[in-house]
């Protein structure tokens, strides 16, 4: 799905589940600046403020490939498995993912319900 025309207007990315809200450099699976990288799915980036280096960069998050809702990348609110899912539908269909993926998924549930307790 494209950035919705107030996204690009204002160049801000807004994950619809933790409010993180920052500006993005670029929208694409081709950031600039870059030699030979294409990324595996339409992302939102920005260049990394952390390094002097161009070709540097940072991915901020995508569009979640079943509802479409811009999502980043932490780990509460997105995961990618072939494809970039929110875990609100990663939990609504969870039993179409792998074993494998169902495993580390509830792992990560327990060790975080542990860190809360």
């Amino acid at each position: 799905m494209e950035p919705t025309t107030d996204e690009v207007s204002q160049n801000m990315f807004n994950c619809q589940l933790c409010s993180l809200s920052t500006p993005f450099t670029y929208y694409g699976q081709k950031p600039p600046n870059t030699r030979a990288i294409v990324l595996l799915e339409e992302c939102f980036v920005t260049k990394d403020p952390f390094s002097p280096d161009r070709e540097r960069f940072l991915i901020l998050g995508s569009n979640c490939s079943v509802c479409h809702i811009p999502v980043c990348v932490g780990a509460g609110c997105s995961i990618f498995y072939t494809k970039r899912f929110c875990m609100q539908c990663v939990n609504k269909h969870m039993d179409q993912f792998p074993s494998q993926i169902q495993d580390e998924l509830a792992k990560k549930k327990r060790s975080s319900k542990k860190g809360v307790s």
